[in-house]
């Protein structure tokens, strides 16, 4: 059996293919056998009030796309250029890493996969932005 695996907490909601699906009150597991379909954990989603930092900016563009709100086309320059951005201020290996893999991903048009690197990068953006304050 191939595809996506999600396992899904009790009333845990997910949008696919711009449809919100709830679970019902037991744990549960989905296979997604469709490729290509746009999966979003809802607990995950950044909401617009919430896009304050270059990295979160990165991320609801490729959100965007996975909802449905923005098309791939429009998206994918915004997302080049984002993580263009910011590989010229996180330099170090492990950030490199992701920011190559969210690039090779958008190019594939593999936009949750691009989503998953840069929500990688969040932590570590967290703690420079602390750093800078304090």
């Amino acid at each position: 059996m191939s595809g996506l695996v999600l396992k899904l907490a009790p009333k845990e909601r997910l949008l696919i293919n711009g449809a919100v699906i709830e679970n019902g009150d037991r744990r549960s597991r989905l296979s997604i056998m469709t490729p290509g379909a746009n999966i979003l954990r809802l607990r995950d989603a950044i909401h617009p009030e919430e896009v304050t930092t270059p990295v979160r900016r990165v991320c609801y563009v490729a959100q965007l796309v996975l909802s449905g709100d923005a098309t791939p086309e429009d998206a994918r320059f915004q997302l080049l250029r984002g993580i263009e951005q910011l590989s010229q201020v996180l330099t170090d290996h492990d950030s490199r890493s992701l920011l190559n893999a969210a690039s090779a991903a958008v190019l594939d048009g593999q936009f949750y996969q691009a989503l998953k690197a840069m929500r990688g990068l969040l932590p570590r953006e967290e703690r420079l932005l602390a750093a800078a304050r304090a």
